[in-house]
């Protein structure tokens, strides 16, 4: 994979150096070989945001394939989609936010980053903070079974498998057509 240079590395490590921040990641939405890329550069990472949800372990999974190799690394995880990107975990496979948060929570994570556009949804994820209790491992693979042949193809994580959320820079990158 040929990595642009921009200088966004030494621009960093001068905001840290400066005090303007006190780490440095990066994160990734489409494709855990992207994340594999990054890690390789010869760079300390101390973050690293990427998707973590019931659905990924079936379809170009980040926790299988990249969630490892972060914790063996001590950088600490940033989780995120946790209900899929528009709650589409709930609605299409019929499960409750508090079973995909506490699956996620469940993961060796470091903290769980939630998409918060009510009071609603802010009282519902701070109950099930409040209730929180890790899934053994038998409730982990149990939920990921009910779960495998409706996710195995991606289609419920948009942002890994279709071009719904590439921004027309990176459309225009790859030549492909404007969404409209």
């Amino acid at each position: 994979m040929d990595i642009p240079y921009w200088g966004a590395i030494e621009a960093a490590l001068a905001a840290r150096e400066t005090g303007k921040v006190c780490y440095i990641g990066f994160t990734e939405h489409k494709s855990p070989h992207i994340l594999q890329t990054m890690l390789d550069q010869d760079f300390d990472w101390d973050t690293c945001q990427l998707p973590v949800n019931i659905a990924d372990a079936h379809y170009r999974s980040f926790q299988n394939e990249i969630l490892p190799e972060l914790n063996h690394r001590d950088i600490g995880v940033i989780g995120m989609k946790s209900l899929g990107g528009r709650g589409q975990l709930i609605t299409a496979l019929g499960l409750s936010a508090a079973q995909c948060r506490g699956y996620a929570l469940s993961l060796p994570i470091s903290t769980l980053s939630c998409g918060i556009d009510s009071l609603e949804n802010l009282q519902q994820d701070l109950e099930i903070a409040h209730n929180f209790s890790p899934m053994s491992l038998e409730e982990q693979r149990a939920l990921l079974s009910s779960v495998s042949e409706e996710a195995g193809d991606g289609r419920h994580e948009w942002f890994k498998s279709t071009q719904y959320y590439d921004s027309q820079y990176h459309r225009d990158q790859h030549g492909f057509p404007p969404i409209n």
